[in-house]
């Protein structure tokens, strides 16, 4: 059971690290700020999201899952307003 935990866990942690890295890559060639912004808050929460569940995995402790679980919570619940915030304010200005 541990080895199948290992490879779930470093799945976890490619993907993520290629769901940043096309972030990164979405932020730099689209062309206007508002898509940018949403390759960057959109795709940051998913990459940080299975990067955070592969720590949690790879670590093997029940509370270092649940402290991955609990970021990739905190993720979903405070970027999207984050972003709409960022992008009233980008607006107004």
């Amino acid at each position: 059971m541990p080895a199948v935990l290992d490879l779930l866990a470093a799945a976890s942690l490619l993907a993520g690290g290629v769901v940043i890295a096309l972030a990164a890559l979405g932020v730099v060639r689209f062309p206007d700020p508002f898509t940018r912004m949403h390759a960057a808050t959109k795709a940051g929460v998913v990459g940080a999201g299975l990067i955070l569940l592969g720590a949690g995995l790879a670590l093997g402790t029940l509370a270092a899952v649940l402290t991955g679980l609990a970021g990739v919570l905190f993720l979903v619940a405070t970027t999207p307003l984050a972003s709409s915030c960022v992008s009233l304010l980008g607006r107004a200005c």
